[in-house]
């Protein structure tokens, strides 16, 4: 399949002055409960969507995004004009998340929980529950009981 084939999901900040396009698939999909995407979502868990960072383009509105990050490792961005959330990117570990909630088009497919240990909402799903990251993300790799 040509990059001129691949599937294209949209999605846009709050007030849609920023807006930005996957082409193909997220690589992963799944549950995060540690702090800073409690935090940064204001929820009690963020349903993510980890794509190729060539995958991911501003297609409007670029110079409206602001950039913060807490750890140096993490860079969320968000719209300028009215706060809406709209990725974050990841460049260590060469992946850039977008919340799923973003792209309306994505069938949202979630495969596992990270940071389970941190949890503030438990959630019973059969899907593995990971103490902290997958080992081959620099994890430990465990998995928790539901």
């Amino acid at each position: 399949m040509s990059a001129a084939d691949k599937i294209r999901h949209t999605g846009h900040c709050f007030c849609g002055a920023v807006e930005v396009e996957a082409t193909g698939a997220p690589f992963a999909m799944g549950y995060c409960h540690c702090k800073d995407c409690r935090a940064w979502s204001a929820g009690p868990v963020n349903a993510f969507t980890l794509w190729q960072p060539d995958d991911v383009k501003v297609t409007k509105g670029a110079d409206k995004l602001v950039s913060y990050s807490s750890n140096g490792s993490t860079f969320r961005k968000f719209c300028g004009d009215c706060g809406g959330n709209v990725l974050s990117d990841h460049p260590g570990m060469e992946f850039t998340d977008i919340f799923a909630a973003l792209l309306p088009t994505l069938s949202f497919e979630p495969a596992l929980h990270v940071n389970y240990g941190s949890s503030v909402l438990r959630i019973r799903d059969g899907l593995p529950k990971l103490k902290d990251f997958p080992a081959e993300m620099g994890g430990s790799g465990e998995t928790l009981p539901e």
